[in-house]
């Protein structure tokens, strides 16, 4: 277990690094860090967690696609420049109202994990609560959001107190990258940022 939060610790930092400077490669190490993840998770009986890595390795798919894409929009001369899109008062206001519904929903499915014979969830509601932001906060980053680093500061803020209750030391490490990362991305993005026109809605 450790070996594969070790892993995950290396993998992710190369992530938050690539997702700083919004490189397309980014989403392949996701993969690799997701797969990890999920396999911690799972045996630790953080089920939203495991849940929502599974999530997090569909939308490398959607986000790659998505980054080439906008990068298409950019002149040749803004190849090296952070592509932005812009977050619509629908995009917060649908973003809400699904953490609201989601977030007391998957706490008490994983709830009912023990009479599925699956190891009980220990903080149901805490991991529900990262896995809602955090897949919220993953499908503003696939729609380069500058608002995404915000979401990200409170979920892996949430993420460190929740490896940390669980003696998930190598975890809570990754983490706090993921924290440090959030503060510097958001910073870089908001210096060098070039909005596009995004017509795709939410």
């Amino acid at each position: 277990m450790d070996l594969m939060e070790i892993f995950t610790l290396v993998t992710g930092v190369i992530y938050v690094i690539l997702e700083i400077r919004q490189k397309n490669f980014m989403w392949v190490v996701g993969i690799a860090t997701s797969l990890a993840a999920m396999w911690v998770f799972f045996n630790q009986g953080l089920y939203a967690s495991f849940g929502l890595n599974t999530y997090y390795l569909v939308t490398s798919f959607v986000g790659l696609w998505h980054w080439r894409r906008d990068k298409k929009e950019l002149s040749s001369s803004q190849n090296e420049t952070i592509h932005l899109n812009r977050l619509t008062w629908k995009t917060v206001a649908v973003s809400v109202i699904v953490m609201l519904a989601a977030v007391p929903g998957l706490s008490a499915l994983m709830g009912q994990m023990a009479a599925l014979g699956l190891k009980e969830n220990p903080m149901s509601y805490l991991d529900a609560s990262v896995a809602v932001l955090s897949a919220v906060a993953t499908w503003w980053l696939v729609k380069s959001y500058l608002a995404q680093w915000w979401l990200w500061i409170v979920a892996d803020t949430m993420s460190i107190l929740l490896c940390a209750m669980q003696g998930m030391w190598w975890m809570a490490a990754l983490y706090v990258a993921y924290f440090a990362g959030a503060v510097v991305g958001l910073m870089y993005w908001k210096k060098h940022g070039v909005l596009i026109q995004d017509s795709n809605g939410i």
